[in-house]
């Protein structure tokens, strides 16, 4: 059986935790900032977890996450 490819631009987005669960960052946070509040900012400055429903189709694009 031939080894499975990465996708290489999901690889880059997402990163598997030691628990299994994938790991990813916020959208919306690069620029426009003036009209967004600063508790907005600061919550899409940190990493988030992606949805339980979400979850097996980015595991087929990272199978060695």
């Amino acid at each position: 059986m031939p080894k499975m490819k990465t996708n290489k631009s999901a690889a880059k987005r997402f990163k598997v935790t030691a628990t299994g669960k994938i790991k990813r960052y916020k959208a919306y946070s690069s620029h426009l900032f003036l009209s967004k509040t600063s508790k907005r900012k600061r919550r899409l400055s940190k990493p988030d977890l992606v949805d339980p429903s979400d979850k097996k189709r980015i595991r087929r694009l990272i199978p060695y996450g």
